[in-house]
């Protein structure tokens, strides 16, 4: 291995594709999709937390009917 730079200069890593920035607007539906995006996430959510209530109270009731 030597110690002298090659005639192509020094070596750099793989480039990188840049990912678009979240800020800017983009054209169309594409402010749309964020909207659903966030839509489903409030969706999700709201699933686990019903589901999880649920849980709880078919887990708990039966220690409260004595």
């Amino acid at each position: 291995m030597s110690l002298m730079p090659s005639a192509r200069g020094p070596r750099r890593g793989a480039s990188r594709r840049r990912q678009p920035r979240r800020g800017i607007r983009l054209p169309g539906g594409a402010r749309l999709d964020r909207w659903l995006d966030r839509l489903v996430d409030v969706a999700v959510i709201v699933a686990l937390v019903v589901g999880g209530v649920a849980l709880l109270l078919t887990l708990l009731l039966p220690f409260f009917r004595g």
